[in-house]
């Protein structure tokens, strides 16, 4: 039994929490396969995710007594669900948005101190993140506001391991959707956005239920309203502390897809991602037996030696095929595409609205602490190019 074997590291440990990424960078090395009592079997290296992330039928995505599709689901259930999901995030529709989100970014970015600070994660990722999600599914405006204190409610909990909290919130959350799909049904034929596309779908033959709708809305928007803030919390604190970095991609934008994704591969927005064991497994050497849960730790895997070489160098020129930053395998996250486009869409208004932007020499940033990742505090001191004016079609300035 799992529970016979000793532990081999506590996650919650102030030690690890202190800094998470040393401290995974550490197991991946000594121990690449360890057990615990809160998370069982973590898994460090790449090898070893991408060995579990290609075997589905050995380790299973259902890892939770709650709906969530496709998440939760593996083949061949998932596989009718996964091809219902990813015509939305079809290249057509994103090449529509991208006007969007760059007036969103654009401005938020106007927004911007013209020579002061602001704590980054709370006056702009978080707000930017909740504008964009919005404007995707054809959410109104009146719901930023609760959504931004449902996303501070959540991590709050989430933090602290409140679980009866956690269930009330994700109830909360849960019926904010179910308000904006009774809002479509009140229209004839219901609105032309994704929410109300959704709608009118089918599968197997037969209309979606309302929790399967339910599901899929929350599994699009609650990851993207925490993984987009975190990530350009990373983003903007990596180029704060490297100014001739940050000057380099201001002056050559074709270089944002690239540092991006090396820059997310350095310091991952999201740490972990489950999974259970279907049957008896070999995995770094360690027996994993069947039924034990498996966490597969996407801040150590992309970072390891084997594969990146010296993991804190920034390289524009690795194979992207490396990065597991979208995962990979059959749950290859469906909204890559779009967490791109929304990442590097916002990374250019900063740069091209900005002189500067530095760490505050007054506060220093927190980190923020297992399950999450990036920042829960971030101030920065930032010089705006108040003469800017933005072009709507092209995100160029004038």
């Amino acid at each position: 039994m799992t529970s016979d074997i000793p532990a081999d590291w506590d996650p919650r440990d102030s030690a690890v929490l202190k800094d998470q990424i040393a401290a995974y960078d550490g197991l991946r090395r000594r121990c690449p396969v360890a057990r615990s009592d809160y998370l069982q079997w973590s898994v460090f290296k790449h090898e070893d995710v991408l060995s579990v992330l290609h075997h589905p039928e050995r380790f299973s995505n259902a890892v939770s007594t709650h709906a969530s599709i496709p998440n939760g689901m593996d083949p061949p259930e998932h596989t009718a669900w996964r091809a219902l999901i990813e015509p939305y995030f079809a290249d057509s529709l994103l090449v529509s948005f991208e006007p969007v989100a760059a007036d969103i970014a654009a401005e938020l970015v106007l927004g911007l101190p013209v020579d002061g600070e602001l704590e980054w994660m709370g006056e702009f990722a978080d707000e930017c993140a909740v504008r964009l999600l919005c404007a995707y599914m054809g959410w109104s405006e009146e719901l930023h506001e609760p959504l931004r204190l449902w996303a501070r409610r959540n991590q709050a909990a989430t933090l602290a391991g409140d679980r009866s909290e956690m269930a009330a919130i994700a109830f909360e959350f849960d019926a904010h959707i179910r308000a904006q799909l009774a809002l479509r049904r009140e229209q004839p034929g219901h609105p032309a956005d994704l929410t109300g596309r959704l709608m009118g779908e089918a599968v197997e033959g037969r209309a979606l239920t309302e929790e399967e709708m339910v599901s899929i809305l929350r599994n699009w928007s609650v990851g993207e309203l925490s993984t987009l803030s975190a990530s350009l919390g990373i983003l903007v604190e990596y180029l704060a502390r490297r100014p001739e970095l940050q000057q380099q991609l201001r002056t050559d934008a074709g270089l944002l897809p690239a540092a991006i994704d090396e820059i997310l591969r350095i310091h991952p927005p999201l740490v972990a991602n489950r999974r259970v064991a279907r049957q008896g497994a070999c995995l770094g050497g360690r027996e994993i037996e069947a039924g034990g849960r498996v966490t597969l730790m996407w801040a150590s895997a992309n970072r390891d030696e084997a594969v990146f070489g010296d993991p804190d160098q920034l390289r524009l020129d690795r194979n992207p095929a490396d990065n597991l930053l979208y995962g990979a395998g059959v749950h290859v996250c469906p909204g890559a595409g779009l967490s791109r486009l929304q990442l590097r869409v916002v990374m250019r208004a900063v740069l091209r609205g900005t002189r500067r932007v530095a760490m505050s020499p007054a506060r220093e940033p927190v980190k923020a602490r297992y399950p999450a990742s990036g920042f829960t505090c971030l101030p920065l001191h930032v010089e705006r190019r108040a003469e800017r004016v933005y072009s709507r079609s092209t995100t160029a300035v004038c």
